[in-house]
């Protein structure tokens, strides 16, 4: 059997393993419209440009997409690269399928060719975004097997390929709370942009691996076996190591040693529901000395992007570290697939927006009120590709900010009126200055000035958020525009 047939019988078992009821005639029409279309191009790599489709579609399959999103990978490139046009698309495989189409051909590639095509093009992708949240799930998809072939390309392309990735695509996938797919992006584009630093990790990794691994399967056992006497019953116990890209940041923070990398292994605990999620942290506890300040529930307060589950750093009975995450299969699951478990079998239509994608809406807003390209960039840098942190209102909901944010950009977050009227604010229940940066899990209270009506010029100097210091140069203006007048 040829290695194209091959693969695209691979995606076919793939897609029957997850939804029985998929129409797999639909994929394979698909598959020979666009292997007919591609016909006679190869790929840098040597190989038919057919597989480039078909791993893009496997790619999604893996995610447990629905048939029409199969059948956008199988065509994404039909429209740009081949003599048949988006209409053709839409003739035969109908709107939906070709509205996929026509968003991944709009996006285009995001190739670095002067900053003003570059931040054309990232508007291009934030709209497509805001759009139809399935066009970036069929881009991840793409560019997943495009860095597996970036063997095939000059190193100068495969440094602007792997710094695209780890600067945006890998930030957005995290931000949809897509870990599996975050992880498999920045392993493959860490390996070509730090080539020595991964190499270096790789060797110490599986060095790591042949002592923990045994240790492993034994803490494994002992919890298996603590449930049971306990009488919890639990769906699965299974061991998982940190990603490498993950691994490698947290380990420039603890000057190179892995032994301060508590989470370098975990064990995963699943069970039926959210009581038995805490009945087994109880029983962990008892058996296991929690470390101080490790415990994070994120059942009751979940991440901002819905990442939710119990995590706990514990004393296993030799006196060695390791984190225990505790969960249910659906949470399980939301956290491998995130976002794209909306579409897991055929479930149709646009995603409605909701908290976890309101990032996604300031962008489309606040892009257009930034006309000057550099500063654009900048404000993407910390707006959405920064690191996160999550703090709460007083109520418990929870708020979502770049890392180094304020009492002022959290105010600005909540209402603008709230931000002019800032006149200070309580973390924790104690009193602190406005220029404070928060940390994830501060409990947060502004105090408001009801007679305010203009923020302080002084607050430029500190607010992180382009939503803050958007309001307060706004607020600004209005009062020397009243001033001139006044004095006129």
């Amino acid at each position: 059997m040829p290695e194209t047939e091959k693969k695209f019988q691979h995606l076919l078992r793939t897609v029957k393993q997850y939804n029985p009821k998929a129409d797999l005639g639909l994929i394979e029409l698909a598959f020979e419209f666009a292997k007919q279309a591609h016909q006679g191009q190869k790929r840098m790599t040597g190989e038919d440009y057919i597989i480039h489709p078909l791993a893009t579609a496997q790619n999604l399959a893996e995610l447990k997409l629905s048939t029409p999103i199969i059948m956008a990978g199988l065509l994404h490139d039909v429209p740009e690269d081949t003599s048949n046009t988006l209409e053709d698309i839409q003739k035969n495989f109908g709107d939906e399928v070709a509205t996929l189409v026509e968003g991944i051909t709009k996006l285009g590639s995001i190739k670095y060719r002067g900053i003003e095509r570059y931040i054309e093009n990232l508007r291009k992708m934030f709209i497509a975004m805001a759009k139809d949240l399935r066009v970036i799930l069929i881009k991840f998809a793409d560019r997943l097997h495009n860095l597996k072939t970036l063997y095939a390309l000059p190193r100068d392309k495969q440094i602007r390929i792997a710094s695209e990735v780890l600067e945006i695509y890998a930030p957005i996938a995290n931000r949809l709370g897509m870990y599996e797919m975050k992880g498999k992006l920045e392993e493959e584009a860490f390996k070509y942009l730090y080539p020595k630093e991964y190499n270096w990790l790789k060797s110490l990794v599986e060095k790591q691996l042949k002592a923990k691994e045994k240790y492993l399967d034994k803490i494994i056992e002992f919890v298996k076996n603590e449930l049971q006497e306990e009488g919890l019953g639990f769906l699965e116990v299974k061991g998982r190591v940190k990603q490498f890209y993950s691994l490698y940041i947290k380990l420039l923070e603890h000057d190179k040693d892995i032994n301060r990398v508590y989470d370098f292994i975990a064990i995963r605990i699943i069970v039926e529901d959210i009581p038995t999620c805490y009945g087994v942290l109880g029983i962990i506890h008892k058996k296991m000395k929690p470390l101080k300040g490790r415990i994070k529930d994120y059942i009751a307060q979940p991440k901002p992007n819905g990442y939710t589950s119990l995590h706990t750093t514990v004393f296993t009975p030799d006196g060695e570290i390791i984190e225990v995450q505790i969960r249910t299969r659906e949470m399980d699951e939301e956290a491998e697939f995130g976002i794209a478990a909306h579409w897991h079998y055929d479930e149709k239509g646009s995603f409605k927006p909701s908290k976890k994608t309101k990032w996604i809406e300031e962008l489309t807003r606040w892009q257009k009120e930034l006309t000057e390209n550099q500063k654009y960039l900048e404000s993407l840098k910390i707006d959405v590709f920064h690191d996160r942190i999550f703090v709460f209102t007083p109520k418990g909901d929870v708020i979502d900010l770049p890392k180094g944010a304020t009492p002022v950009d959290f105010a600005y977050y909540v209402h603008s009126d709230i931000g002019t009227q800032c006149a200070g604010a309580l973390i924790n229940n104690h009193i602190a200055s406005l220029d404070t940066a928060l940390k994830s899990g501060d409990v947060i209270e502004i105090i408001t000035e009801k007679n305010r009506k203009y923020p302080s010029q002084d607050w430029l100097k500190f607010v992180k958020t382009n939503q803050a210091k958007g309001k307060i140069k706004s607020a600004l203006a209005k009062r020397s525009l009243l001033d001139k007048f006044l004095k006129k």
